[in-house]
């Protein structure tokens, strides 16, 4: 669970934006999207590769 404390003279716009960008890099939504569904190790290992592949290709010399 994601406690988020509200600082003296904060606005509670502020402390949301805080608890949004703590919630995005915890990385939850990601984690529930991807229990949505069940993937086979080895279709995750394909996908891991070809993002490599791609990353290299892209970014690499």
């Amino acid at each position: 669970m994601i406690i988020i404390e509200v600082k003296e003279g904060e606005s509670i716009d502020r402390a949301l934006k805080r608890y949004k960008r703590k919630h995005q890099n915890i990385g939850i939504n990601k984690e529930l999207r991807s229990r949505k569904q069940f993937t086979k190790p080895s279709v995750e290992r394909r996908f891991e590769v070809l993002k490599a592949k791609y990353k290299l290709k892209k970014f690499g010399s």
